[in-house]
């Protein structure tokens, strides 16, 4: 398993400026367990940084995330352009994305598609 650079940069921030000593503590615990639990962060080079930007600028402009979740856009092409099918995540931001809207996006950008899932609905598929 991967994790973004923006999903690996918000967990540091959390651990960093979390709001609070819990949730510091739970970010800290994350950023420490990655490697045992078998997730390997990944980086993009200047390019493919770019790429992902536009492909958030047009998220945007199709209001497919809220302004205010350019992260989020990040993350979904950063996964796209790691070629990983799948996005484990529980934002809800990222899962209610209308998904015939998101393929036509990822078509459109000429980026692999994929698809956020919930987790628990991912451990259910694989029962």
């Amino acid at each position: 398993m991967v994790l973004p650079p923006t999903a690996a940069h918000e967990l540091h921030v959390i651990f960093t400026d979390g709001d609070s000593k819990a949730e510091r503590e739970l970010a800290r615990k994350a950023l420490t367990h990655l490697k045992q639990w078998g997730i390997r962060p990944f980086d993009l080079d200047s390019a493919a940084e770019g790429i992902c930007e536009q492909f958030v600028r047009g998220l945007l402009r199709q209001r497919l995330i809220p302004e205010d979740e350019f992260n989020d856009g990040l993350i979904l092409a950063e996964t796209s352009l790691a070629e990983i099918p799948l996005l484990v995540t529980s934002d809800k931001h990222l899962l209610d994305i209308d998904e015939d809207a998101l393929l036509l996006a990822f078509n459109e950008a000429d980026l692999p598609p994929m698809h956020p899932v919930h987790p628990k609905r991912l451990l259910r598929v694989l029962r």
